[in-house]
């Protein structure tokens, strides 16, 4: 068989001209079904993006919390521990002429 003597088998019994109508109009909507999730995907991938920098802003902000507290803790307790010694040092009241007690 020569390649120009073949003949083509048509599977198709509408008209060419409509068939190319409703493959053309069925490519662009499977093309703008395709762009709207590429558009959906960009805008959520960054919301991620940006809930993952907020995470760890965040989450450094609550480490450098913890550090203070454990800083002013240890300084409270250091304060604490200076005003038992000196309440220790000092003499009681008792036969002191400069303080008054007041007995009910």
């Amino acid at each position: 068989m020569m390649a120009g003597t073949e003949t083509v088998k048509r599977s198709y019994l509408s008209p060419l001209r409509k068939l190319v109508l409703f493959f053309k109009a069925s490519r662009d909507r499977w093309k703008a079904k395709y762009h709207q999730c590429k558009r959906r995907l960009k805008k959520e991938q960054n919301q991620v993006r940006a809930v993952e920098r907020s995470r760890a802003a965040w989450r450094e902000k609550a480490k450098e919390a913890t550090r203070r507290v454990k800083q002013l803790e240890g300084e409270l307790a250091q304060v604490q521990k200076n005003r038992r010694q000196v309440s220790l040092q000092r003499p009681s009241s008792n036969g002191r002429p400069d303080i008054i007690t007041v007995s009910g």
